[in-house]
């Protein structure tokens, strides 16, 4: 059924989100791991830039996160019995957020590698 409203599409929109949170594990894990990361940036003062490359991998995660809950799902609907190709598709749509938090996870070490040896520095 169609949005009434760009009010009703939003609406709808955080009930989706909020439904992982409540829901996913993985999902909360990652909404954690997004807290640490900005948190981490405000504290070393993050240039815009890197700001904007971490916001681009966290949203890239989330939306892969939420497309992978979303697609089982969905394989779960149209079949309850073992299915060698619905093994397929949620394998494939795990491995999307495997990749997603993969590459998270580099650009956050090539972030933050620099400030944190400019800490180290200091300290020592």
């Amino acid at each position: 059924m169609k949005n009434k409203s760009l009010k009703d599409s939003f609406k709808h929109a955080g009930q989706g989100i909020r439904e992982a949170f409540a829901n996913e594990k993985n999902f909360r894990i990652h909404c954690f791991a997004a807290l640490l990361v900005v948190i981490s940036g405000i504290v070393f003062k993050l240039p815009i830039q890197k700001w904007v490359l971490l916001f681009l991998v966290i949203g890239f995660v989330f939306v892969c996160e939420l497309v992978n809950t979303a697609g089982e799902i969905l394989v779960d609907m149209v079949t309850r019995e073992y299915s060698a190709e619905a093994k397929k598709v949620k394998d494939m749509l795990a491995g999307a957020v495997l990749i997603s938090a993969a590459v998270a996870l580099i650009t956050g070490v090539l972030v933050f590698i620099g400030p944190v040896i400019d800490l180290v520095r200091r300290i020592f």
